[in-house]
């Protein structure tokens, strides 16, 4: 029988204290949800920060090790995946679109992944997409992508390339041709983000037709797509991913208490197609991690 990762995503930096009274902000907390979603079958956690006084997104080092010490004292199997996402983001002011509002936090290469090589983890991401995000720009240009793929892989790290459109992929095989990356190539599309993958069958399938032959993805949905999405990327040939940074709700109307109750609910459909879910143990070999 085919075996299921799945991924939590426990807090990410888009959801904000304001929308849900249980979302992970300290380290203590951001660590105690890892915990909790790997007793419901999570083999992989993915590890946003935040400041533990007013919640807003971090990268302050000493969050990122606090909460992969706290993990790892507790449970070594567990697979850590450190985000490399902050850093770019743009803002144009309303006066001159060169110049940058307030908010803008593009960040050279070498910033955004030092926490990844300062702590090692098994995985981190590496978003290859540029594209509109509400008034605002998410920019990754090829040779930020480039650096940043070095920088992981020569810490010993694999990079999951989270992919939000079809140029996306066309850039991840350039890169590929450029960057040795270790197989098999491990992904993640994100669906139904605004402006990107439309959270369908049909645009999961050709996301899953345009990768190279051998990757290990994993398709993830937002908001109300999270539960179909688990249900669509398992029938098609793929992982699954939940948590806090992608939905709040256990249902329409009804605020999970817990990232361990959407990975209990994701596991309950994984279940019911008549699949299993991996353990850390089955991800790490599934991966080729060392």
């Amino acid at each position: 029988m085919r075996k299921v990762i799945l991924t939590c995503a426990v807090t990410g930096n888009i959801t904000r204290p304001d929308q849900t009274p249980h979302l992970p902000i300290t380290p203590e907390q951001i660590a105690n949800a890892c915990l909790e979603a790997a007793e419901q079958g999570a083999a992989i956690v993915h590890i946003h920060v935040r400041h533990p006084e007013d919640g807003s997104p971090s990268m302050e080092l000493g969050h990122y090790a606090e909460v992969v010490e706290r993990i790892q004292a507790r449970n070594r199997r567990l697979l850590v995946n450190l985000t490399t996402g902050p850093g770019q983001r743009y803002i144009p002011s309303e006066h001159d679109p060169a110049v940058a509002d307030g908010g803008t936090n593009l960040l050279r290469p070498a910033l955004r992944v030092a926490h990844v090589e300062a702590l090692r983890p098994p995985i981190c991401t590496l978003d290859l997409n540029t594209m509109a995000s509400g008034n605002q720009v998410v920019i990754n240009t090829p040779r930020t992508a480039s650096d940043m793929a070095r920088r992981m892989l020569a810490a010993g790290v694999k990079p999951e390339l989270e992919l939000f459109n079809a140029g996306d992929l066309v850039m991840a095989r350039d890169l590929m041709a450029e960057v040795d990356f270790p197989p098999p190539l491990m992904v993640s599309f994100v669906m139904g983000v605004k402006f990107g993958w439309p959270a369908t069958v049909e645009a999961l399938q050709l996301a899953r037709s345009l990768l190279p032959a051998g990757s290990v993805w994993t398709a993830f949905g937002v908001g109300r797509d999270s539960f179909p999405m688990v249900a669509q990327s398992v029938l098609l040939g793929g992982h699954v991913r939940v948590g806090m940074e992608d939905c709040i709700y256990l249902q329409r109307g009804t605020l999970t208490p817990s990232n361990a109750a959407l990975c209990a609910k994701a596991a309950r459909i994984v279940g019911d197609l008549g699949y299993e879910l991996a353990t850390p143990e089955e991800a790490r070999e599934k991966l080729a991690l060392p």
